[in-house]
This record gives structure tokens, C-alpha cells and sequence, in this order.
């Protein structure tokens, strides 16, 4: 069986770190764009009158 230093396991551990937040990152970054997407084409399917009435309520608060 291989034998891991002190060393090799460090590099293993921040390996496996750096791979779990980037694969976080990435998905975030993935679900966010899908998000504004479905946004925007919900927005395009709306009609002029409820999109000025949604303005208006935003611009209430």
C-alpha cells in the first residue's frame, strides 16, 4: 500500500478544497444565469400593461 507523508496529505487536502469551491462557484454561477434566463423569458411573456405595473409597484417601495 502507498505510504502518504505529511506533505502529500496536505497537497490532498487542499486539492480536494479548491476543487469543492470551484465546483461551488461554478454552480452558482450556472444556476444564477438559468435563473435571470427563465426571468427574462417570463418578462418577454408578460404584456406591456403588467410589466408598467410591476415597475410601478417596484418604485413604490
Amino acid at each position: 500500500m502507498t505510504d502518504f507523508g505529511p506533505v502529500g496529505i496536505f497537497v490532498l487536502i487542499v486539492t480536494s478544497a479548491a476543487s469543492f469551491l470551484l465546483a461551488r462557484w461554478l454552480s452558482k454561477r450556472r444556476r444564477d444565469s438559468k435563473r435571470e434566463r427563465e426571468r427574462r423569458s417570463e418578462e418577454a411573456s408578460q404584456s406591456r400593461q403588467v410589466r408598467r405595473a410591476q415597475e410601478r409597484r417596484k418604485a413604490r417601495r
